[in-house]
C-alpha cells in the first residue's frame, strides 16, 4: 500500500512544501549563478527513471564550460567555482530535483539516477534498482556514499527496492538531514570510469 499508493502522494507533499519554504533561497542562488554563467544557473541532463524511462534531471550549474584549444572542457578542478563548491558541500544544488518530485519523474528517497550510458553495465541483479523511481536520497547515501564501492552502492540500492517502507524512508530522511549538516561525504563531481563502476577500483 505505501510502495503504490502513499509513497507518490507523501512525495509530492513533502516537495510542495519544501519547495514554498526554500523558494527564497532558490531565488537568490539562481540570480546569482545566472549573473555568473551569463544567465545559465540550471544544469540539465538526461538521466533513466523507473523502469529505465529517461528523464531530464534539473540542478544547480556548479561549473562554467571553459574549453581548451581543441574545444574540450577543461578538468572539473578548474571549471568549479567558488560558488559551486559552497553549493556542493552543503548539497544546496540538489535542491532544484524538488522540481523532479513535483513533476513525479523523482522520489524523495530512492536509488540515485546514474548516467544514460551505465545502463548497459548492469548486472540483471542491479538493474533492480530502476524498478522504483530514482531518489534525491536514497540507503547508499546515507550508508558511506562516496566511501563505498559501487558494487556496495547497487547492492544498497537493491536491498531499498525489496524493503521500501515508510519508516525506512523517514530514516533515510532524517539521517541524510543530520549529514547533509554535517557536510559528511559530499560528492567531489569526479565521473565514475567503466572499471570503477564494475568494482575494478
Amino acid at each position: 500500500m505505501y510502495k503504490a499508493y502513499f509513497k507518490n502522494i507523501l512525495d509530492f507533499s513533502i516537495a510542495f512544501v519544501g519547495f514554498l519554504i526554500v523558494l527564497p533561497v532558490l531565488l537568490i542562488i539562481t540570480l546569482m549563478l545566472a549573473i555568473m554563467y551569463n544567465g545559465n544557473p540550471f544544469f540539465f541532463q538526461i538521466r533513466p527513471g523507473k523502469n529505465e524511462k529517461l528523464f531530464k534531471i534539473i540542478k544547480f550549474k556548479t561549473m562554467n564550460d571553459k574549453v581548451d584549444e581543441n574545444g574540450l572542457l577543461l578538468p572539473e578542478e578548474n571549471r568549479i567555482s567558488f560558488l559551486g563548491k559552497f553549493l556542493r558541500k552543503t548539497s544546496l544544488d540538489e535542491l532544484p530535483q524538488l522540481i523532479n518530485v513535483l513533476k513525479g519523474d523523482m522520489s524523495l528517497v530512492g536509488p540515485r539516477p546514474l548516467l544514460v550510458e551505465y545502463l548497459l553495465l548492469y548486472s540483471n541483479e542491479q538493474k533492480n534498482r530502476h524498478n522504483v523511481k530514482p531518489g534525491i536520497t536514497g540507503w547508499a547515501q546515507i550508508n558511506g556514499r562516496n566511501l563505498i564501492t559501487w558494487k556496495q552502492k547497487f547492492e544498497y540500492d537493491v536491498w531499498y527496492v525489496n524493503n521500501i517502507s515508510f519508516k525506512l524512508d523517514t530514516t533515510i530522511l532524517f539521517r541524510t538531514i543530520l549529514k547533509v549538516i554535517k557536510s559528511e561525504n559530499i560528492y567531489s563531481g569526479s565521473k565514475i570510469s567503466v572499471n570503477r563502476f564494475n568494482g575494478k577500483n
